[in-house]
């Protein structure tokens, strides 16, 4: 069986999106540069990004905290997993040509997928969810960080778009000074609304 990964990043915060990401490592994959994204400095993280979107077969989503304030954040959360997978998918074919793989090798009966926590996405093929496995599994680290570092690439655009809520710095998370400048402020256009401040 070929492992799938599946993580996201942005769960806790206050504002701005959920990302998920689904990740296949090849077999040669250097695993040792990858470990929990939150265990990870920022320029490790961004330096496993760059060979995990060069080498692995990956699929990265995000849901908007529009959505997230409709369907909660869990829901949310496993809906951003789906999209990613699919995302994953529809780059399958070409991965597989590109690598010079097996294509029977990827067929989705082969596939089984490791989901960080407890719960799991309702994707095509069979999932497992594993408290921890971002510590535990290559391809959930993998998808870990590929989900970190596009969720804090975007929030640092958040913070030129919409300045005085320090979103470079915290990224949405409920820091004091993020729930104090809400406090002062309003909340932007990217708050949760949904959530308690």
């Amino acid at each position: 069986m070929i492992a799938v990964g599946f993580d996201e990043a942005g769960r806790g915060p206050l504002a701005g999106p959920v990302c998920a990401a689904a990740v296949i490592l090849p077999p040669d994959f250097p695993v040792e540069l990858l470990n929990d994204s939150k265990k990870l400095s920022e320029k490790k993280r961004l330096a496993a990004e760059v060979v995990i979107k060069e080498k692995a077969l990956w699929g990265l989503s995000f849901v908007d905290h529009k959505t997230i304030d409709k369907m909660n954040i869990l829901r949310a959360s496993l809906y951003a997993m789906n999209l990613a997978f699919d995302d994953l998918l529809a780059k399958k074919d070409e991965w597989i040509k590109k690598n010079g793989l097996g294509a029977a090798d990827y067929a989705l009966e082969k596939l089984e997928g490791i989901a960080d926590g407890t719960f799991v996405p309702e994707v095509q093929i069979n999932c497992q969810a594993v408290v921890k496995a971002d510590a535990k599994y290559p391809q959930v680290m993998a998808a870990s960080i590929l989900a970190k570092t596009a969720r804090d690439r975007f929030m640092v655009q958040m913070d030129k778009k919409y300045p005085g809520y320090g979103y470079a710095k915290h990224k949405g998370y409920p820091t004091a000074a993020h729930k104090a400048a809400c406090r002062e402020l309003g909340p932007s256009p990217i708050q949760r609304l949904s959530f308690t401040y």
